[in-house]
């Protein structure tokens, strides 16, 4: 394992995003269609935020009423706009910090996602899975 590797070579290049003005209902539906756990919030190619999977649950009312599902969810997303639910301030690595650098931020921080950005601009992502495929890539 080669512990000055750079993070750009196990990052997702293809990321999914989400500007501020989009609403949750579509955020939702990346999440799921995608099959993904973290979006970046960009204005252009620009990170203002990050949203998250969870962050969704955390104002999701579904399993607390009787009614359809997908109808509270609606109601409760039309409450709150993505920048409202984004976390904002987000960490960023550089593509050419190393994964071992990384790999501990993710172990001291209560996130699971990093942005890889250069001057402001989005290049990439790197997760908590990308780590452990790389980990399991070693053996």
């Amino acid at each position: 394992m080669i512990k000055t590797r750079p993070v750009s070579d196990i990052m997702t290049r293809d990321v999914i995003t989400v500007s501020r003005n989009d609403d949750l209902e579509t955020a939702e539906l990346m999440f799921k269609k995608k099959k993904i756990r973290h979006i970046p919030v960009v204005s252009g190619d620009i990170i203002v935020g990050m949203l998250s999977y969870t962050d969704l649950l955390r104002i999701s009312f579904a399993d607390a009423v009787d009614e359809d599902e997908s109808t509270v969810d609606t109601i409760v997303y039309n409450m709150f706009t993505i920048e409202q639910v984004m976390a904002k301030n987000v960490m960023s690595v550089t593509p050419d910090t190393s994964i071992k650098e990384v790999a501990e931020i993710l172990a001291a921080r209560e996130f699971h996602a990093i942005p890889v950005v250069n001057d402001g601009h989005l290049l990439g992502i790197v997760t908590t899975t990308d780590l452990i495929n790389y980990l399991l890539d070693q053996f």
